[in-house]
Formats: C-alpha cells, sequence, structure tokens
C-alpha cells in the first residue's frame, strides 16, 4: 500500500545490541528504516545508571542524522536529586520530544511514589512518558485500568504512552486508552495476535494508537507490517503510522 504521509516510529533504541547488525551505527539504523519505509524514529537510550550520560549519547546520535531521529529523554529515580535537573537539561537543551522511564531496572512499578517528581515535572509542561504498563513485580489485582485512572487524575497534563499495549493487549490497557483522555497505545512487540491492531482500533480509536518498533530488539519489517496488513481504514493507518505522533509531540515534519 502507499502511505501518503510521513511514517514516525515512536519506540526504538540506541545501543550495541548485535541484532541486525545495527550495532549502534545510524547508517546502518537508517538503511534498515528505508528498507521498512520509516521516514524517522524517536530513539531513546535506557542502559547507563548515568542518565546524562544515556541522553548525550542519543545527542551525539541524533546529531549525524537529524533528519531522520528524534530524540528521547531517559531519567531515573535511583538518583533523585538528579532526575530533575536532567529533564530541565534534556528537554531544555538537548530538545528531547518526550521522556523513556524503564521501571523493570527500578524493580517498583511506574505508579510508585518515586516517580511523582518526574510526572510532576512532565505534568507542568504536558508532556509525554512511555513505559509499559505492566509488570512482573504488580502487586496481585493490579490492572492497567485502575493504574493509569489514578496517574491520570493525579497528573492530568502527561500524557501516558503504554509500550507494547497496542499490538497484543492487554484488554485493561485498550480499555484505559478508550476511557481516559491522555492515554495511548504503542504497537510493538514480539507477542502479536491476530487482529489485535484491529480491537485496538475498534475499542479506543484510531486516534490513540501510536506505530513503534522496539528497533534494533525486534525487526521493524514485521512490525510495519502489522499495522499495514490490518483490516481498518486507510485513514485510521495514516493516524497510527504518523499522523498520531506528529501531533503528539508537535512535530515539524
Amino acid at each position: 500500500m502507499s502511505i501518503d504521509m510521513p511514517v514516525i516510529d515512536f519506540h526504538t533504541h540506541l545501543g550495541s545490541w548485535g541484532r541486525f547488525g545495527v550495532d549502534g551505527d545510524p547508517d546502518r539504523f537508517v538503511e534498515i528504516m528505508d528498507h521498512a519505509g520509516i521516514d524517522a524514529a524517536c530513539i531513546n537510550c535506557i542502559f547507563y545508571g548515568d542518565a546524562r550520560r544515556a541522553n548525550d549519547l542519543v545527542a551525539e546520535f541524533v546529531s549525524r542524522r537529524p533528519d531522520r531521529f528524534i530524540p528521547v529523554a531517559f531519567v531515573t529515580p535511583h538518583y533523585p536529586d538528579e532526575a530533575l535537573r536532567e529533564l530541565d537539561r534534556a528537554f531544555d537543551h538537548l530538545g528531547m520530544k518526550y521522556l523513556k522511564i524503564y521501571p523493570d531496572y527500578f524493580r517498583k512499578p511506574n505508579d510508585d511514589p518515586a516517580y511523582f517528581p518526574i510526572y510532576e515535572w512532565l505534568n507542568e509542561r504536558g508532556l509525554a512518558v512511555m513505559a509499559h504498563a505492566t509488570y512482573s513485580f504488580d502487586k496481585p489485582g493490579v490492572t492497567p485500568y485502575d493504574r493509569f485512572t489514578a496517574l491520570s487524575e493525579r497528573f492530568p497534563n502527561v500524557k501516558w504512552v503504554l509500550a507494547h499495549a497496542g499490538g497484543w493487549g492487554p484488554d485493561k490497557a485498550i480499555e484505559a486508552a478508550r476511557d481516559l483522555p491522555n492515554v495511548y497505545l504503542e504497537t510493538c512487540g514480539s507477542l502479536a495476535a491476530r487482529g489485535a491492531i484491529e480491537n485496538s482500533v475498534r475499542t479506543a480509536g484510531a486516534d490513540r494508537v501510536l506505530f513503534g518498533t522496539d528497533m534494533a530488539l525486534l525487526d521493524a519489517r514485521h512490525q510495519i507490517g502489522k499495522i499495514i496488513t490490518a483490516d481498518i481504514p486507510h485513514d485510521d493507518k495514516r493516524k497510527i503510522l504518523g499522523l498520531n505522533a506528529i501531533k503528539l509531540l508537535d512535530l515539524e515534519v
């Protein structure tokens, strides 16, 4: 099919993964994007406890191909005194467009109070943050619906992007995107149930779904194929593949 608008990959990682021969090389990254039909990729680095180092690596990577990469910030509540200063630097000086957090390293979920100062900073600016919807260390009975209802009520100006939740479920995450005006679903994942994209669009609406690949962990061609071959209207595919990201991040493309 012909995609008559920019394709924005909302979810990629900088790092030497040894997969697809990327190894932290922006030119190789762009070559793979070209094969998959991706115009620009939002890229983060979550692999260092030193968030300043991680964000500097992203900024350097983006500077080599600013036409193809969109910088994404990272901070961790491991170092609360540093996190807010690094947010100031990442967004005000490095031009980051949204925040990626990774509670798997912190071993506490993203609704733990340790994250609240970070969310307060984002809330004041109306910015987006992406994280997983659920964790292996969640308390029994916790659902994404309850989690993001509470977070949305406390931080109503934050845009919550649920990584992977648009490409396979879980249903409670999709229902959260349906009912909460600032919750979005991102599509990448190694799990791909038949009809998952259709279910996300049918339940939450195409305006709430963002295309992502998880490069360099996953093959970008497989991930975009889920959207292109989905049984949804062409205009919905255009929203998912780029228009929603452009609007959410206020991108100039």
